[in-house]
């Protein structure tokens, strides 16, 4: 096989490379890490790239720029692959990109999903803003960009509401609290749930349901839930078999079932 890399003129190098293999390109690049060996490696497999890019359309993030960061993930694939492993490069790289693809959406990505049309619009406002501040030497008011956009002030409003969600914000961020000595955190400004609320809720469902059982079928809830008796000391207190408690126990759940059934919906 040619020796790639004693190739000195430049077209020379190129039409030599051309003739090479896949595989004999990534022998030679094992051997001489060659950038004129790596962009031919590139070209060949650029078309990879541009395949799984186009899996992420319409995700929230210019095309183009997926591109550059599958690009980017082929270069690294290339880097990494060995020949020797018998592995077909198409297979090794194609994680490797959508890793890194993925990861670029998990940096520069919408935290939330929010529409195309708003997505465009919030980059129309950011740059519109840039351009009127310029223009008119202060801060551009909504209705100063709705003009400049020729959209509504509305729009421009949801589209400024929608980028705040482009990157979330740490809970460990601090606000000035008025000259007191310590600020505030962006967590305790926050509001949580309050455990008493399920109690809450709780109680109130087994209030209502019980009022649609009956006095043995409160006693036998009571008894077997509540103070923890067995089937067979209820059933002697009622004078009645185990099985007869048992058959209750199945119907006041059911009814409980139900109920709790109707809550959902």
């Amino acid at each position: 096989m040619k020796n790639v890399a004693k190739a000195t003129d430049n077209n020379e190098i190129v039409q030599s490379l051309k003739k090479l293999s896949d595989k004999e390109l990534f022998l030679e690049y094992s051997n001489a890490k060659s950038i004129d060996l790596r962009n031919e490696l590139v070209s060949r497999h650029l078309y990879i790239a541009e395949i799984l890019s186009k899996k992420f359309l319409n995700k929230g993030i210019d095309y183009e720029d997926i591109y550059q960061v599958a690009s980017l993930g082929l270069i690294y694939a290339i880097e990494r692959f060995d020949i020797s492993k018998g592995f077909e490069f198409s297979s090794f790289a194609t994680p490797t990109i959508i890793g890194e693809i993925k990861k670029h959406f998990r940096d520069k990505g919408w935290s939330i999903r929010v529409p195309r049309r708003i997505q465009e619009l919030s980059k129309k406002v950011n740059t519109a803003k840039n351009t009127l501040h310029q223009r008119l030497q202060r801060s551009p008011l909504v209705k100063d960009i709705a003009e400049y956009l020729e959209c509504t002030e509305d729009e421009v409003i949801e589209a400024m509401e929608a980028s705040q969600v482009y990157t979330p914000k740490s809970l460990d961020i601090t606000y000035d609290n008025d000259g007191e000595d310590k600020d505030i955190q962006l967590m305790d400004l926050i509001g949580e749930m309050d455990k008493s609320f399920d109690a809450i809720e709780n109680r109130d469902f087994l209030q209502k349901t019980m009022e649609k059982l009956n006095e043995v079928e409160i006693k036998v809830l009571k008894d077997r839930f509540f103070n923890h008796k067995t089937q067979m000391q209820v059933a002697e207190e009622l004078q009645v078999s185990q099985m007869t408690i048992s058959r209750m126990e199945k119907k006041i759940v059911e009814k409980f079932r139900k109920e709790l059934n109707k809550t959902i919906e």
